[in-house]
């Protein structure tokens, strides 16, 4: 099983953290579908220092969500520290994760995300740091580099390692493919061979199969799972079962689906307010209606929405029109 320094997990898979996405809402519902461990979105060092509200409303952890991992990103040791100790004093979270990887040029020009992935003298010295002023584990997610002549993953995990962090996230893209081409298993297993803390593999991991073919060929200690889980925790449940058992559960129906996203809406709405929540869920109901025919009509008219009643009514009727085809077309078959 994972564990991260004495936190364990009850298996392998985990929740990424993905920027504008990760928050409780979603996080508890990837929860409820078995994941070993979530993480939260990154958030800003310097948000935290300053008490901005917004930032502090991202550090909300239901107690159902746990174990988490919150990541912080920054450029500068004194404000990234001071972040750090906020988190493992005021928060519950389980695991304090620092961003390496983050590919957006906002973040980078700051000298955080995957601006680091260039020096791993400053990996070390930062993670030194914040080791040194918390008492919760202190984790990693990078990249395997910055583009593909700066390739330091191995001297960068080493520099982790050294420096007390207690486990890596890789995804094996540099910062200038940020999502396109194929990710690098290889060099997952190659710095999961070259440091002896836990290594979670990230990228392209889309069905169950590539989730056990990750561990298989990598040796990693774990599959971190990010877009593959948007409008779809089914990924995360039927990855669960796939490594447990070997038994592949098929794929939700439309009208599971649709159930989820409702209740999803209901954690946003409890989170934010209905108008915020409403909007918010917009790009969500355009993952979970991924994959059930008719849905472009469909997420044309969620986008008009503005209240959860004309939602639940929306995409409740829709269901509806697709059972009602189903059972037509069983009937005359």
């Amino acid at each position: 099983m994972l564990k991260i320094g004495d936190i364990e997990m009850k298996n392998q898979v985990v929740l990424a953290p993905m920027a504008g996405v990760c928050n409780s809402a979603f996080r508890l519902t990837v929860k409820e579908f078995g994941a070993g461990l979530v993480c939260a979105e990154m958030v800003s060092d310097k948000g935290i220092v300053l008490q901005n509200d917004r930032t502090l409303e991202m550090l909300y952890i239901d107690e159902r969500e746990k174990p988490l991992s919150l990541q912080i990103f920054g450029g500068e040791k004194d404000t990234l520290v001071q972040a750090a100790e906020y988190v493992d004093k005021h928060t519950n979270a389980d695991i304090i994760d620092i961003n390496m990887g983050c590919p957006v040029p906002k973040i980078t020009k700051c000298d955080a995300g995957a601006k680091w992935l260039l020096d791993p003298n400053k990996i070390y010295e930062m993670v030194a740091a914040v080791v040194a002023a918390v008492k919760k584990p202190v984790t990693v997610k990078m990249r395997m580099g910055w583009d593909d002549e700066h390739v330091f993953a191995i001297e960068n995990a080493r520099a982790v390692e050294r420096a007390g962090g207690q486990a890596i996230a890789l995804h094996g893209r540099t910062r200038v493919q940020l999502y396109e081409g194929q990710a690098d298993w290889d060099i997952i297993r190659d710095v999961k061979q070259a440091v002896t803390i836990p290594v979670i593999g990230n990228g392209d991991i889309q069905t169950p199969q590539d989730a056990k073919r990750m561990l298989e060929e990598t040796g990693a200690d774990g599959v971190m799972i990010g877009r593959a889980a948007l409008g779809n925790p089914w990924m995360i449940y039927r990855t669960v079962k796939y490594l447990e058992t070997g038994e592949l559960i098929g794929e939700p129906t439309a009208r599971e689906k649709i159930d989820v996203s409702i209740l999803h809406l209901d954690r946003l709405i409890a989170l934010k307010n209905e108008h915020i929540a409403v909007r918010e869920m917009r790009k969500h109901a355009a993952w979970y209606m991924k994959g059930i025919r008719g849905n472009a009509r469909i997420r044309n008219q969620i986008n008009e929405c503005t209240t959860r009643n004309q939602y639940v009514r929306l995409v409740t009727n829709f269901a509806a029109e697709i059972e009602a085809e189903d059972q037509y077309a069983n009937h005359v078959g």
